[in-house]
C-alpha cells in the first residue's frame, strides 16, 4: 500500500535517510523505532506529503486513505468533543453535511419547484449515508471518546476548554473513528492513562487496516505490532515480530557483527604484520604485493553501532524513620465532587507504592497531599522523622528558567558539585556533548522531564513522590531510570501508566475506589494476577 524506494533526505547538514527502502502492506501493524532525532517524524511527514524526499520516491497506492495523528494538535474550539470527532470521519462527514443542506432545502417553500430533483438527490445521499454507517456514527464517536476516558459532560462541552492532553485525545479519536486504510500514529500512548491505553491497545489490535506507529511504551508496542522497522544511521531495517523479538534479534545481530569484526581485525593484523616484516626483502616481493592487493579488495566489517546508554550510580539516600507518611481521616473534595471521605494510609520505609485508580479517583490528589502541594479539608497528613522528599509533578517542568542552559540549571542547583560529575549526570539523562548548552526554553517535553529528574536524583531524597515520571521519556531513558530506581534504597509513592515501570518497581499497590482504599501486598504483577485486571475498572 505504501512504499519507500531508495529515499534520501537531508535536514540542513544532517543526513536523515540514505537510500532507505521499506514497505507497508495491507493489514500490517508496524512499530517504528530508533533513537531520538533518527527521523521517525520526518518519515511520517514524507508519507503524508508534508515533506518530499530529496531523492527516491514515496509511493502510496491509489485510493488509499491515510489518517495521521501527531503530537502537534491544531486549534480546536467552538464545538463539542463529539462534533469535533465526527467532523474528522472522512467521507461520511461530507455526506452528512450535504444531507443536512438537503433537509433544509426540502423545508424551504421558495424551492418548492425543485421538489422532485431534491427528493431524488435526498434519496441518493441518504442511501450513501446509510452505507457509510452514518446513522451509527454518533454512537461510534461516543464509544471511542468513552474508551479514551471522556465522561458524558466532557463529550458535550466545548473542546476549546479542554487541556492540551485532552485535546490530543480528541485528535486521536478523530483518526480512530475515521477508520482509514492506513493509520499513522506518532506517540498515541503519550497522554493516556492506563485504562485508556489498554482500551486503545484492544481497539488497534482488532482494527483491520494497516498501522504504522511510534511509542515509548514497550508493553503497548508488544501487544499491537507484528513487525518492527528500525531507523538508524539513515537506513531502515525490518524485523518480523513484536518489540521484544526485535530487541532479541538486534542483540543477536550486534553480537554476530562484533564477532565478525574481531575475526577480520585479527586477520588484517596478521596480514599487515607479514607485509611489514617482509616488504624490504626482494625474495618475498611477489608475496608481499599479492597480500597488499588482497587487503585493498577486502570489504571492511564495521563494528556494531554502540547505543549510548549511560548508567548513573546514585549516591545512597540518607535513612528515614520507619513511618514515612501518615494520612489519618483525610477528607478532600473539589466543589461538589468528594475525592476522599476519611482516608487512612500509612507508607512505611522502603515501600514502593504504585497508586492505581480510574480517572478522577484522586491519584494525583493523593500525591499532592503527601507532598504538601494541597491541604486536606479535614484530617491530618504527617511525614515521619528524617524524611527528605523529592516530588516530581508535570508542572515542575514549567518552573525551569527558560533562559538558563541545561548545564547552568544543574550548576545552579548543585554549586559545590564538580563539573565532571554534573556532565556525567547530564549524559545519563540524555544530554551529551553540546546538548548541555541548550537553553531550557527550546527543550522538548521529554528533555524537560529528563532535566527535572536529573535535578531530583543527583542528591537523592529518601522519599520519592512521582506523578507520571515516565511521560515523555523514551525507552532508553525509561530503562536507565528503572535500573537506577531498582537499586534505590528509599521509599516511593508513584503514579504511572507504564506497565513495565509499574511491574519493575512496585512492591505494594494502593487502589483508590469509590468504596475507599484497597491495598495489595506485592507489586503490580501480583495485583494483576489477583484481580484479573491490568487497571481498575477493566476486566479480563
Amino acid at each position: 500500500m505504501i512504499r519507500l524506494d531508495n529515499v534520501s533526505k537531508q535536514n540542513g547538514q544532517r543526513l536523515i535517510f540514505i537510500e532507505a527502502s521499506a514497505a507497508l502492506q495491507r493489514g500490517e501493524k508496524i512499530g517504528l523505532v530508533g533513537p531520538n532525532g533518527a527521523g521517525k517524524t520526518t518519515l511520517f511527514r514524507m508519507i503524508t506529503g508534508q515533506e518530499a524526499p530529496d531523492e527516491g520516491q514515496v509511493l502510496v497506492d491509489r485510493g488509499v486513505t491515510i489518517g495521521f495523528f501527531s503530537q502537534d494538535v491544531g486549534e480546536m474550539a467552538g464545538r463539542s468533543a463529539v462534533a469535533e470527532v465526527m467532523d474528522g470521519a472522512g467521507d461520511v462527514s461530507t455526506v452528512a453535511a450535504e444531507l443536512a443542506a438537503l433537509e433544509a432545502a426540502l423545508a424551504d417553500p421558495a424551492r418548492a419547484d425543485e421538489l422532485d430533483s431534491l427528493i431524488e438527490r435526498f434519496g441518493e445521499v441518504q442511501a450513501r449515508f446509510e452505507e457509510l454507517g452514518g446513522y451509527a456514527l454518533e454512537g461510534r464517536a461516543r464509544e471511542v471518546l468513552a474508551g479514551l476516558g471522556f465522561g458524558q459532560e466532557m463529550m458535550e462541552g466545548d473542546v476549546g476548554r479542554l487541556s492540551g492532553g485532552w485535546k490530543m485525545r480528541v485528535a486521536l479519536a478523530r483518526i480512530l473513528l475515521m477508520r482509514p486504510d492506513v493509520m499513522l500514529l506518532d506517540e498515541p500512548s503519550n497522554h493516556l492513562d492506563l485504562e485508556s491505553l489498554i482500551w486503545l491497545e484492544q481497539f488497534l489490535a482488532s482494527h483491520d487496516g494497516a498501522l504504522l506507529m511510534t511509542s515509548h511504551d514497550r508493553e503497548f508496542m508488544n501487544r499491537v505490532v507484528n513487525r518492527i522497522i528500525e531507523i538508524d544511521g539513515g537506513t531502515l531495517t525490518a524485523y518480523s515480530g513484536d518489540y521484544a523479538f526485535y530487541e532479541q534479534q538486534r542483540a543477536l545481530a550486534e553480537k554476530q557483527q562484533q564477532a565478525q569484526f574481531e575475526r577480520q581485525q585479527a586477520m588484517l593484523a596478521k596480514e599487515i604484520n607479514f607485509i611489514e616484516r617482509f616488504k624490504a626483502r626482494a625474495s618475498h616481493a611477489a608475496q608481499v604485493q599479492s597480500r597488499v592487493k588482497k587487503l585493498e579488495k577486502i570489504d571492511r566489517v564495521e563494528p556494531p553501532k554502540r547505543r549510548q546508554t549511560v548508567a548513573f550510580d546514585f549516591p545512597p539516600a540518607p535513612r528515614s524513620g520507619d513511618d514515612v507518611a501518615n494520612l489519618r481521616g483525610v477528607h478532600k473534595r473539589y466543589g461538589s465532587k468528594v475525592i476522599y471521605d476519611g482516608l487512612d494510609l500509612l507508607v512505611r520505609r522502603r515501600e514502593r507504592c504504585a497508586v492505581l485508580g480510574v480517572n478522577g479517583a484522586g491519584k494525583s490528589t493523593l500525591l499532592k497531599l503527601v507532598a504538601g502541594a494541597t491541604e486536606p479539608d479535614a484530617g491530618t497528613v504527617t511525614l515521619g522523622g528524617s524524611v527528605r522528599m523529592g516530588y516530581f509533578a508535570q508542572h515542575a517542568m514549567d518552573l525551569l528558567d527558560g533562559e538558563r542552559t541545561v548545564f547552568g540549571t544543574l550548576e545552579d542547583a548543585f554549586p559545590c558539585a564538580n563539573q565532571g560529575s554534573l556532565r556525567a549526570l547530564a549524559g545519563c539523562f540524555g544530554f551529551s556533548g553540546d546538548e548541555v548548552e541548550k537553553r531550557c526554553r527550546v527543550l522538548s517535553g521529554g528533555e524537560k522531564a529528563r532535566l527535572v529528574m536529573a535535578l531530583m536524583l543527583y542528591e537523592p531524597p529518601n522519599f520519592l513522590v512521582l506523578d507520571e515520571p515516565t511521560n515523555h521519556l523514551d525507552m532508553a531513558t525509561k530503562e536507565m531510570l528503572i535500573a537506577a530506581l531498582s537499586s534505590y534504597e528509599g521509599t516511593m509513592l508513584f503514579v504511572s501508566h507504564d506497565r513495565h515501570f509499574l511491574a519493575a518497581l512496585s512492591n505494594r499497590v494502593l487502589e483508590l475506589t469509590p468504596e475507599g482504599l484497597h491495598q495489595y501486598g506485592g507489586g503490580y504483577t501480583e495485583y494483576v494476577a489477583r484481580t484479573g485486571q491490568e487497571a481498575p475498572g477493566l476486566h479480563g
